[in-house]
């Protein structure tokens, strides 16, 4: 009979043996004629990067980066790569051609299906991550779950479970009458009643904060610049959720409740359409993200009607879109800080990837827009270790299109490659 020495030893050769196996299974050599990189804000020509066990692991110029023994290689040449795409705005469980009061036939277990079907088609976008920003019944929880199991396809999500929000207001559910008695799971008032919502929805699995600021496009009976949560609730808010080490995006439109919720020490500010310009400057001075959904506006006046938006919603967004934009060009002249946020599922999505040419059209650089969806939005995150870049040590997740997107930004709407963790899961040449 063996030692036990004797077994040990053996055994620890079986496990590395076993490791340097899962290793080498796991590696990818990746290059390509053209690399974005978004940290310097130029593009490197003829580019390699190796990932293993999907971290990048060496990056450098062909040539220089060799080739591990038994890799998969991946060859892009005709092609420029990016680092994953992240969309700070997407509604993962909702239908763009459900809204209104189509949406009340909606239960929970619909919106956790509806956000398989939508995980997988803002993947195939080129949206390696994204922010979800309000699902009922914590529907996106589960859902970022199983992404995390890799029991589905879709980008590495990060979750609000239900936005916050005043009774009666955006975040409520208004299109009942009273004999309903139907109230949104993130309703609260006052700063007790606003602070136990956020110790509830820590509680159940969100990984951050959504509130509701002022009213809204979609919401029924509400104002879309009225200021519907106090200064006091929402620093009630913004200081239980630092205590918990959680993040805050404040939905606001309306110009007073966008300067509390930034002086509240909220780190997004959602649509920001009415701006004015005290409130870019407390952005700029505090370090606020502005996420601004400046291509939807879009597809509500052509397509809203049929999809069922409510005739104030439509007569909302005739007011709102013009101004947004034109807000949006004086935030970007004035050199806030700014992350790519599509609001999909107001349209469809897969087609986040068209606002990147509006954004240029109203004031960006092609650079500056896709930094907004890269390097930015990994900082307001607060994942700038693992996502917005490619660089060593960081998830292997990158986008490759055919031609170069700082001459042609619409490239990035229909992107021909993606790579999530070193995983092709788009478009193997």
């Amino acid at each position: 009979m063996p030692s036990f020495a004797l077994v040990k030893k053996t055994l620890a050769a079986i496990f590395l043996s076993a490791t340097a196996l899962c290793a080498q299974a796991g590696t990818i050599y990746v290059q390509a004629d053209r690399m974005v990189d978004v940290v310097s804000g130029t593009m490197v020509e003829k580019p390699a990067l190796v990932i293993t066990d999907g971290r990048v692991t060496a990056l450098g110029a062909q040539g220089a980066v060799p080739v591990p023994e038994g890799a998969e290689r991946l060859d892009l040449t005709g092609m420029t790569i990016l680092p994953g795409l992240i969309d700070m705005h997407v509604h993962l469980t909702g239908r763009h051609d459900m809204h209104g009061y189509e949406g009340l036939a909606e239960s929970t277990g619909d919106e956790t299906i509806n956000g398989v079907i939508h995980a997988e088609k803002t993947l195939m976008a080129g949206f390696t991550a994204a922010r979800n920003l309000g699902a009922a019944g914590f529907s996106d929880v589960a859902l970022r779950r199983a992404l995390a199991a890799n029991r589905l396809k879709g980008p590495r999500l990060y979750v609000s479970g239900p936005s916050i929000g005043a009774t009666g207001g955006h975040c409520d559910n208004n299109l009942l009458p009273p004999e309903y008695d139907a109230h949104s799971q993130g309703a609260a008032d006052g700063p007790w009643g606003v602070v136990r919502k956020v110790r509830e929805v820590k509680k159940y699995g969100a990984d951050l904060i959504k509130i509701c600021a002022t009213g809204g496009v979609l919401s029924k009976g509400t104002q879309v610049g009225a200021q519907q949560l106090a200064q006091e609730e929402m620093d009630a808010i913004v200081a239980e959720a630092k205590r918990l080490g959680l993040k805050v995006a404040a939905h606001a439109h309306g110009t007073a409740g966008i300067k509390a919720a930034i002086r509240a020490g909220v780190d997004t500010v959602e649509h920001a359409s009415f701006i004015d310009d005290e409130g870019i400057r407390l952005a700029k001075e505090r370090g606020t993200y502005l996420s601004m959904d400046i291509y939807n506006t879009e597809y509500i006046l052509s397509a809203g009607e049929a999809a069922g938006f409510l005739p104030e919603s439509l007569a909302k967004e005739r007011v709102v879109g013009k101004t947004q934009r034109e807000s949006f060009t004086r935030a970007v002249k004035a050199g806030v800080k700014m992350v790519f946020g599509s609001d999909a599922g107001v349209y469809p999505h897969g087609d986040n990837g068209k606002q990147f040419a509006r954004m240029v059209q109203f004031g960006m650089t092609p650079m500056q827009a896709i930094q907004a969806a890269t390097v930015n939005a990994a900082d307001a995150l607060g994942a700038s270790a693992d996502l917005g870049t490619l660089t060593v040590g960081r998830y292997g997740d990158l986008i490759a299109v055919k031609g170069n997107p700082l001459a042609d930004i619409s490239l990035l709407e229909k992107v021909d490659v993606v790579v999530k963790g070193g995983e092709v899961v788009k478009g193997r040449p």
